[in-house]
């Protein structure tokens, strides 16, 4: 008799931080040690730039008093991070100037991440960014 274990759900790991800036780095540390946990290295230094934008922003443009980040495999080589606020603003690429010292944020998770979008939810908004490995060149 052959047994098989039974897929008890994706990997996933959530927490909520304070929203202050320290937060940022916290939230940063902790997706990176998570990644290095399920063995995608490869995934670490675009996760924490897409994390830090994320979290700054929830941080400075919402009046919220916590933020969620999580970050769930989705693939072998895939991850899906989802940060969350009370705001129900949701968020829009900025058109900064040459200039400008701010407004880049959601431009670099475009470039960086497979796919991203916000939701409404109950109780406020979910950002969330998509990061795969790159295929080999």
């Amino acid at each position: 008799m052959t047994m098989t274990a039974a897929t008890v759900g994706p990997q996933r790991y959530q927490e909520r931080y304070a929203a202050r800036l320290e937060s940022v780095t916290q939230a940063r540390r902790d997706i990176a040690l998570v990644l290095q946990t399920w063995g995608l290295p490869q995934l670490v230094e675009v996760a924490a730039q897409v994390v830090t934008e994320l979290v700054a922003n929830a941080v400075e443009h919402t009046d919220a008093a916590t933020v969620g980040a999580s970050i769930t495999r989705v693939g072998k080589e895939s991850a899906r991070i989802v940060v969350t606020d009370t705001s129900r603003t949701r968020p829009t690429p900025g058109t900064p100037s040459q200039d400008d010292e701010h407004g880049r944020g959601l431009l670099l998770v475009d470039a960086l991440a497979h796919a991203w979008g916000s939701e409404l939810v109950r109780g406020g908004k979910r950002i969330w960014a998509e990061l795969r490995v790159p295929a080999a060149c």
